[in-house]
């Protein structure tokens, strides 16, 4: 009975913890404030009153932790961007993600140098710990507000393509750090090779679980959801075994599934979101359980991640994003926000974890110089996101939660959508067609299915959207 009782004690702290965070997401909306940040903070606070804490998990488990909760968040980013809104955005997105990444490590491990008095070792690795933004945090801030434009978009895009060039710079500046022999041509080496396979992974297991979802039934609905989500981790470890991005390849392939009409979307989609959510709230907590608030008063290292997260914050991303976007068609105050709102967050510290296990020299404060700027940059600039948008004429809304409802049409004769293909309907970016039936009889639905009178279009939508659909299917508003 000892067993069972010490097991149930972790059983209690557990759920009762993770009860506590999914409380602390109200308090965060009330107050406007990222549920990042509490979850950060709050964590930070309790390894500090409850030491032991702190001390059940290690940085390695930490960096597990963060890496497949970042699974799940790209491909439920990549799911919600869906491939049509990609596309519009794609040269910003690749130019911030890739040539933004490259040149705020860069102009961060120069400021890093200058300001802090380190060795160019460590500004290296500072510099390529803090460039990325963080997925986690850029979708939770906008997940639950709609953008309109391509700011929103934009912002989304970067911060999943950009992690492999984090990933690849901190690998480089590791081996620059530890061995004699690396050079910035290996940086870029591995980045290359990262990016193409990771790419081809994904589009790969787009291509073979489109059938797959299609053509093979399952004799449960729940099993939908989990099968589309045990895909992406196949997509991942198949990338990484291949010496290619993970993460690039569970965010391709959920850009491009977005789009697809597929059976039980709506229910993948709702779970993949509380899966994004709980794997949110587990590496924020583990992040903050692994830093001791008071320790990081040795060596000014509070002092130093604010001057770093200032310099970032108003300096080096405005510079860069700023003359990166001179040729993007956007209104100056969406230049402006994409300029503000590259959110650093897990991805970051994650990136910080790999130098502590590299067992590079300064390891210990490199991790929390880099923790010190995502607290800056959750708590500072992502309560600032909503104000922020607001003055600089940025329409963005709060979207409804029942966005998996169903809702059944008939094609009527001279309606829009008789005769057209599914592909070439204006359902806009959150509307999908999942079933179609035609004399009774299911059809194979995809881009190119042509819509007949008398189909029964069964359309997971947005109740806002209800009106528009019904003009599109039936040519009429109730």
């Amino acid at each position: 009975m000892h067993e069972l009782t010490a097991f149930g004690e972790i059983v209690l702290i557990a759920a009762g913890g993770l009860l506590v965070a999914i409380l602390l997401r109200n308090v965060a909306e009330r107050i406007a404030l990222p549920s990042a940040a509490l979850f950060l903070v709050t964590a930070a606070i309790a390894s500090d009153v409850f030491p032991s804490l702190g001390d059940a998990l290690t940085i390695q488990q930490v960096e597990r932790i963060a890496v497949v909760a970042l699974i799940v968040i790209l491909f439920d980013g990549g799911l919600h961007i869906g491939w049509r809104r990609f596309r519009a955005a794609a040269v910003p997105i690749l130019s911030l993600g890739v040539l933004g990444t490259f040149a705020t490590a860069g102009l961060m491990a120069v400021a890093a140098y200058v300001l802090l008095d380190v060795s160019w070792a460590t500004a290296g690795l500072l510099g390529a710990a803090v460039a990325p933004t963080d997925p986690a945090v850029v979708f939770s801030v906008l997940g639950r507000r709609e953008i309109r434009g391509r700011s929103g978009t934009i912002l989304e895009g970067e911060s999943g393509a950009n992690d492999p060039v984090g990933v690849a710079l901190m690998v480089g500046a590791i081996e620059l750090a530890t061995n004699d022999g690396g050079s910035f041509a290996s940086v870029v080496g591995e980045f290359a090779l990262e990016m193409a396979v990771g790419v081809a992974v994904g589009v790969a297991g787009w291509r073979a679980l489109l059938p797959l979802v299609r053509r093979v039934s399952l004799p449960e609905p729940a099993l939908h959801p989990l099968r589309v989500l045990a895909a992406a981790g196949v997509i991942y470890g198949a990338a990484s075994v291949l010496h290619g991005s993970g993460f690039v390849a569970v965010f391709v392939a959920g850009v491009l599934l977005g789009d697809e009409a597929l059976p039980r979307k709506g229910e993948v989609e709702s779970f993949a979101s509380s899966l994004a959510s709980l794997a949110e709230i587990t590496v924020f907590v583990a992040l903050g359980l692994t830093i001791e608030v008071a320790t990081l008063d040795d060596e000014n290292i509070w002092l130093d991640g604010l001057v770093l997260a200032a310099a970032l914050s108003f300096v080096v991303r405005p510079l860069v994003i700023g003359c990166l976007l001179l040729p993007v068609r956007l209104r100056w105050g969406e230049r402006l926000f994409v300029m503000w709102s590259g959110l650093k967050g897990a991805v970051p510290i994650l990136l910080a974890a790999l130098a502590v296990l590299g067992e590079v020299d300064d390891a210990s404060r490199i991790y929390g110089i880099v923790f010190v700027v995502v607290l800056f940059s959750v708590v500072v600039q992502g309560s600032l996101v909503p104000v922020v948008a607001r003055r600089l004429g940025v329409p963005m809304r709060t979207l409804e939660h029942d966005v998996a409802g169903v809702r059944r049409f008939v094609v009527r004769d001279g309606a829009f959508a008789a005769g057209r293909p599914v592909g070439r309907l204006p359902l806009g970016e959150r509307a999908w067609v999942g079933v179609v039936a035609r004399d009774g009889r299911p059809v194979t639905v995809a881009g190119g299915t042509t819509l007949e009178p008398g189909d029964e279009v069964h359309v997971w939508s947005d109740p806002a959207d209800v009106a528009a659909l019904q003009r599109i299917f039936e040519g009429r508003e109730t």
